[in-house]
C-alpha cells in the first residue's frame, strides 16, 4: 500500500510545484473543487484594488484610454489563447459562457441554412442544452436539439446536423471527447462544431486550431481561477471570423463604436462577437489569474493532471473500494479530464462530512461525489490526505448524521 512519503516525493520532483505560491490557499483546507471556483490568486486582491482606487477612484473615465480599458477583452482574450491551441485575434473574454454560446450558435447556424439538427449528447452540461433550446424557439426556424449517448456522437452526425455542440470533459464522470477525431467527423459530414471548455482551459493541454475547430466558449473562473462570476471566452476560427454575423449586434462590436452610427456594421475579426461595455474589474481579475500561467507549458499541466487523477484512482482502489466507493471517472489517460468522480448512494452526505473534515470536494446529482486536480496549485500530498480523511470517515460512518444531509442551496 502506498504511503504519504511516495506522495511527498512525487511533489518534490514536480516542475509546477513552485506555481502552487501564485494562490492564497487557506491554511488546513485541501481543495478539490477548482472545477468549479478556481482558488484565489495571491495578486488578484492587489490589481482589482488598484484598477478600483487609482484608475476607477482617480483616473476616471480617462481611463478608458489611459490605462487601455477598452482593448481588454482581446488582450486578456490573447492569453487565454496560448492556453486553449488558439492563435492571437481568435479569442475574446466578454460576457458569461451562456451568453457567449447563444452569440456563437445564433450565428453558426445561419452559416448552415437548410439544416436543422443541433446534435449534442446526455453528458453535456445542462446549461449548453437550455441555451439551444432557447436558440431554436427565438430563431423560429425548425431547428431542434437532439440528445445522444456521448459514445454515439460521432455516428449519428448527418447531413441534416448543423451544428455538433459538445463540452469536451463531463461535468460530472470528468470523460473526455477525443475533439480532433468528432471535429474531423463534423466536418466531414458539412457541420460545424462548438466546444465547451469549461472543464478543460487551464487543466489540459487543450489545442484547438490542431482539432480544426471552429468555435468554443468556456468560462473564467474554473481552472482558470478568475473569481466568481469571472467573465467568459469564446473562440471563433480565423477561416470562419468574416463569414460570422454576429446575433448580438452591441455596439462594442462594431467596426467605429464611437461614430455612433445609427446603423450596425461588424468589426473585423473575433471581436465583432463582442456586444455591450466590457466589464473591467472582472476582467482586470482575470487578467491577474492568467499571470501564474506565464512560462507554464500546458503539456506539464496535463501530465500533471493525469499524474494526480492516478494517484487518487489508485489509493481510492486500495482505500475506498471496500466502502462501496465506485470510480466513474475513465482510467484511460485520452479518455479523461482533470477529475475523479466517485459513486455512492450517500454521495452528498458524503461530500458534506469531508468538507468539515477540510477536504473541499462536491455533489452532482443524483450520487456523484466530485473532486477535481487543479494542477497550478494541487499537490500530490494533497490527494493523499484527501483520501486518508475520506476513508476515515467512511469507517467511522459520521456522513450519515443528519448535519450532513441538509440540502444546502448550492452543491
Amino acid at each position: 500500500m502506498m504511503d504519504l512519503n511516495r506522495a511527498l516525493e512525487m511533489d518534490r520532483s514536480d516542475p509546477l510545484a513552485g506555481t502552487r505560491a501564485a494562490f492564497a490557499l487557506p491554511e488546513g483546507v485541501i481543495y478539490l473543487d477548482g472545477n468549479s471556483l478556481g482558488a484565489l490568486p495571491c495578486n488578484a486582491a492587489a490589481r482589482v484594488a488598484e484598477v478600483i482606487s487609482r484608475q476607477w477612484g482617480h483616473d476616471l473615465i480617462q481611463s478608458w484610454n489611459r490605462h487601455d480599458w477598452i482593448s481588454m477583452p482581446a488582450r486578456v482574450g490573447d492569453r487565454i489563447a496560448r492556453l486553449i491551441g488558439a492563435d492571437a485575434g481568435e479569442v475574446v473574454a466578454a460576457d458569461s459562457t451562456s451568453v457567449n454560446l447563444m452569440k456563437l450558435l445564433s450565428a453558426a447556424l445561419k452559416l448552415r441554412p437548410g439544416r436543422r439538427t443541433i446534435l449534442s449528447d446526455n453528458g453535456n452540461f445542462p446549461n449548453d442544452l437550455y441555451i439551444a433550446q432557447g436558440v431554436s424557439a427565438l430563431l423560429g426556424e425548425g431547428h431542434v436539439l437532439r440528445i445522444v449517448d456521448p459514445d454515439k456522437v460521432g455516428d449519428e452526425i448527418d447531413g441534416d446536423t448543423a451544428i455538433l455542440m459538445l463540452t469536451e470533459v463531463d461535468y460530472r464522470s470528468g470523460r473526455r471527447h477525443d475533439m480532433r477525431a468528432l471535429t474531423s467527423r463534423a466536418h466531414a459530414a458539412g457541420a460545424l462544431v462548438i466546444w465547451d471548455l469549461c472543464h478543460s482551459a487551464g487543466a489540459m493541454d487543450v489545442d484547438l486550431n490542431a482539432a480544426g475547430a471552429d468555435m468554443a466558449v468556456g468560462c473564467g473562473y474554473k481552472y482558470l481561477n478568475g473569481g466568481p462570476g469571472a467573465p467568459a471566452f469564446m473562440f471563433v476560427a480565423r477561416r470562419l471570423q468574416g463569414d460570422l454575423k454576429p446575433a448580438l449586434s452591441g455596439w462594442m462590436g462594431h467596426d467605429r463604436p464611437f461614430d455612433f452610427d445609427l446603423d450596425y456594421r461588424p468589426a473585423t475579426g473575433v471581436v465583432r462577437n463582442l456586444a455591450g461595455t466590457p466589464p473591467i474589474i472582472g476582467l482586470t481579475a482575470l487578467d491577474a489569474a492568467l499571470d501564474a500561467f506565464d512560462g507554464v507549458d500546458m503539456r506539464d499541466v496535463r501530465r500533471k493532471s493525469l499524474a494526480l487523477g492516478d494517484l487518487f484512482i489508485e489509493l481510492a482502489r486500495e482505500r475506498l473500494a471496500r466502502h462501496g466507493l465506485e470510480i466513474v471517472t475513465p482510467e484511460a489517460h485520452p479518455t479523461r479530464g482533470s477529475q475523479v468522480s466517485l459513486r455512492h448512494p450517500e454521495a452528498y452526505a458524503i461530500v458534506q462530512a469531508l468538507i468539515a473534515e477540510g477536504v473541499v470536494g462536491d455533489f452532482r446529482m443524483p450520487d456523484i461525489a466530485r473532486f477535481g486536480f487543479a494542477p497550478l496549485y494541487t499537490s500530490f500530498a494533497d490527494i493523499w490526505h484527501a483520501i486518508d480523511r475520506l476513508e476515515a470517515i467512511m469507517a467511522a460512518g459520521s456522513f450519515r448524521e443528519a448535519r450532513f444531509r441538509k440540502r444546502l442551496a448550492v452543491t
